[in-house]
């Protein structure tokens, strides 16, 4: 990692683990689009998760006296917790209905929403079920793009695509809080370009060691706690 850089200002990782574990805690809603008929290709609906929530981190509605910068505050204040339900037909209609921001990829479709208590989620989010989000490539997926970011995941976990979606978007938060403001703004004006790719087992070790952000996992759901998960390697960090 590049050492001779300031992040961006409104970084959490000033806030010490103990405070943030006393903070009351937010969830940030990820809402993915699975139609029976035609479900979305695994790859993409990671890459688009992680759009979604670098989408919403730079939306003006999220900063400064936006109308949601005080629930993403408080969220970031406090652990960074994502989870990730789906939704068909007039479930998703009354999804789109609720204030976020729908990001949509090649096939799929994923609606961010500003972050809620983690036990005030609206009545229409949280009926909508967590599992059933397994989906995969039906074509072979292309190598990524080595001059764009890539948010590797780790060859030794089987994460349903509902948790890698979630673990996706939070490598690219952790990416997008090192970044300095420049090289958000320029990311940001891109249309935040990014791939997710498994690492090769080979290159893990050197991936998880390497200084990039790395995701280490709570363990609240399907793996165990401290597990890593994905490492976000953005140019600007390397």
């Amino acid at each position: 990692m590049n050492n001779d850089r300031t992040p961006a200002t409104d970084s959490p990782f000033r806030h010490e683990s103990s405070a943030r574990d006393a903070a009351p805690q937010f969830v940030l809603p990820l809402v993915a689009r699975i139609e029976r008929a035609a479900p979305p290709a695994r790859t993409d609906a990671l890459e688009t998760a992680a759009r979604a929530v670098l989408v919403m981190l730079a939306d003006e509605r999220s900063t400064g006296e936006g109308e949601w910068a005080r629930a993403m505050r408080d969220w970031q204040d406090a652990r960074i917790r994502k989870v990730v339900r789906r939704a068909r037909g007039a479930e998703w209609r009354r999804a789109e209905a609720l204030p976020g921001i729908t990001v949509t990829g090649t096939s799929a479709e994923v609606r961010v929403f500003p972050p809620v208590p983690l036990d005030g989620w609206p009545k229409d989010l949280a009926r909508l079920q967590v599992s059933g989000t397994d989906l995969e490539d039906r074509e072979p997926v292309p190598p990524a793009d080595p001059t764009a970011p890539v948010l590797w995941l780790s060859p030794d976990l089987d994460m349903s695509a509902g948790k890698a979606m979630a673990q996706a978007g939070h490598a690219a938060q952790l990416a997008w809080w090192e970044l300095t403001d420049e090289d958000r703004t320029a990311w940001h004006h891109a249309g935040f370009p990014l791939s997710v790719r498994p690492a090769a087992p080979s290159h893990w070790p050197t991936l998880t060691t390497s200084g990039l952000p790395l995701v280490r996992d709570a363990g609240f759901t399907e793996i165990a706690p401290g597990s890593s998960t994905v490492v976000a390697d953005h140019p600007a960090l390397r």
